[in-house]
């Protein structure tokens, strides 16, 4: 299992982002996908979960109404829109997989796999 994240960058306050999260050697469809972020001297933090119980997604509140997670089968890939961004989303986001099903308490699950991270940088 291995995942691939990208997509990150210099944005100014208001702006957008989309996140990839490539996965390979396993369907992403059969295992709940989640990005995190880090702050620099911050612990990591959960953003978003797309289940695979039901392909329910969860948010903290936070990227509630901002943020929205995806994903394309065909790709085998996970997005994460970040939009309206704020300088307090500057961090690395990390994308993560695990085949068991979590629900609403993933932020806390002790997710497998885990991509190598992509910066934000939320700046004018």
């Amino acid at each position: 299992v291995q995942l691939q994240a990208s997509g990150g960058g210099l944005v100014q306050p208001g702006g957008s982002l989309r996140l990839s999260c490539v996965g390979s050697g396993f369907n992403i469809d059969d295992y709940s996908m989640a990005w995190f972020r880090q702050a620099p001297g911050q612990e990591r933090e959960g953003v978003a979960c797309l289940s695979s119980i039901d392909d329910s997604r969860y948010y903290e509140d936070f990227a509630k109404g901002r943020f929205t997670i995806s994903s394309d089968s065909a790709k085998n890939t996970v997005y994460l829109q970040l939009n309206n961004l704020k300088p307090e989303d500057t961090a690395v986001y990390y994308c993560a997989a695990d085949y068991a099903e979590y629900g609403s308490t993933w932020s806390n699950a002790p997710f497998d796999y885990w991509g190598q991270g992509t910066q934000v940088t939320v700046s004018s």
